[in-house]
């Protein structure tokens, strides 16, 4: 199926958590037979997860013949038909709720990452995850956000440089820890390890006040992460920083919400990272109904 290992062995976990030695319930009163069933939506939403979920079906019974009636991306409305499967009743009802916590949640994310992006309509800002992820679920969760109409920022702490407050405490200053950053992507400990031309690592620097900025913005830097502004301070430090570089990308952190990521955007940053995207989605309420 072209299914990343890392997801295959997290949908494994989960059956193997929920099944255990097998389904006690319906091995008890049912008989099996031959059974269809449709997954159903109970509210509007944006559609993720199909990856895990179709992989669930297939692992658990391979002889399941599973139809999406939609793609991982799309809107859909409720009521609407989600998936359709043909099977037997025994290991419908031992997929259904693995099936439906992968769904739920990731089109969960997907929908609330699209109230945000809805919300900036229009501008040229763009809304960023964080690493603010469920343990082992990073991968399908960022997929999520894009499916939603975010971006991903970085996906781990080995492709990208993010020098937040604890480095530049420990470092001393913004300025010495972009001083040993820079010698060590030229090093051969850098070279061995990592293995990406160093021109291509993007470094972005957190600062929380002008005189940071200042700094930052002396040394070669590629983002600023502007943290836990208020509107007013964050339209002074974008106009300060568009003042001393126009080209620098700016990305707002800290404290985003519904109902202020609009008067963020309007402050001119390029980007909107919010880890309520992933950490604070609610579930997207789905179904799955035996049919015949």
């Amino acid at each position: 199926m072209g299914i990343d290992k890392s997801i295959i062995n997290l949908v494994q976990a989960a059956l193997s958590e929920d099944i255990g030695p097998g389904d006690l319930t319906s091995r008890a009163c049912l008989e099996p037979n031959p059974a269809k069933a449709e997954i159903v939506a109970k509210q509007d939403g944006f559609l993720s997860g199909l990856k895990p979920a179709l992989l669930v079906f297939h692992i658990v019974d391979s002889a399941n013949i599973v139809k999406p009636c939609f793609k991982d991306g799309d809107s859909f409305k409720a009521g609407d038909r989600i998936i359709e499967i043909d099977g037997f009743n025994l290991t419908l009802m031992a997929s259904e709720r693995v099936v439906l916590n992968f769904l739920a949640h990731l089109s969960g994310i997907a929908t609330l990452t699209n109230k945000f992006v809805q919300r900036i309509k229009g501008t040229n800002c763009k809304i960023l995850d964080t690493r603010k992820t469920t343990p082992g679920w990073r991968m399908l969760e960022k997929e999520a956000v894009v499916h939603g109409g975010g971006d991903n920022h970085r996906y781990g702490l080995y492709d990208m440089i993010l020098i937040k407050d604890n480095h530049i405490a420990s470092a001393g200053s913004i300025s010495k820890a972009l001083n040993q950053i820079q010698e060590y992507l030229h090093s051969d400990e850098y070279t061995d390890q990592f293995k990406i031309n160093p021109d291509q690592v993007k470094i972005e620097v957190e600062i929380s006040t002008e005189e940071q900025l200042i700094e930052a913005l002396k040394c070669k830097v590629d983002r600023l992460m502007l943290d836990n502004q208020s509107i007013d301070s964050l339209g002074i430090l974008v106009a300060k920083a568009r003042m001393i570089n126009s080209k620098i990308e700016l990305e707002a952190s800290g404290n985003v919400s519904l109902e202020n990521v609009a008067d963020i955007a309007a402050t001119g940053v390029d980007l909107i990272s919010i880890g309520a995207l992933t950490h604070s989605a609610p579930v997207v309420d789905l179904s799955m109904k035996i049919v015949e």
